[in-house]
């Protein structure tokens, strides 16, 4: 479970506490905040990079590929519609065949955090 609290500090800093790691949220200068941690959708589009990188970290263990590091970057766009489009750019690096490179491009649409993104996400929401 996450827990999201106000920070002691900061005008819109958010502390998040997930297990035994606390990290923080924050808004840009430019909308009020004090731009002391990334900003909610950042931390969206981290989600889906390090569930990228961790992914296909371990399939190409589990197949002995000679994978040394994957980078990825992701970034996103707003529409005028609200609907997002997030842009995923994945380096493999390490001696792989063309088909080890093609397979693990399949893997990446397989990562945990991109099958949740593009499916169907309800949200049950409660005061406690």
């Amino acid at each position: 479970m996450i827990k999201v609290s106000k920070a002691a500090d900061g005008k819109l800093k958010q502390q998040i506490v997930c297990g035994p790691n606390t990290f923080y949220s924050d808004e840009p200068e430019s909308v009020g905040g004090d731009n002391q941690g990334p900003a909610p959708h950042d931390l969206l589009d981290a989600a889906l990079g390090s569930c990228t990188a961790l992914t296909l970290t371990l399939v190409a263990r589990r197949k002995g590929f000679a994978l040394t590091d994957v980078r990825v970057e992701v970034d996103h766009e707003k529409a005028a519609d609200g609907s997002h489009l997030m842009h995923r750019r994945i380096e493999l690096v390490g001696e792989l065949t063309g088909e080890q490179r093609e397979y693990l491009l399949g893997i990446a649409n397989k990562c945990p955090v991109h099958k949740t993104l593009s499916g169907k996400i309800d949200i049950d929401t409660a005061l406690i």
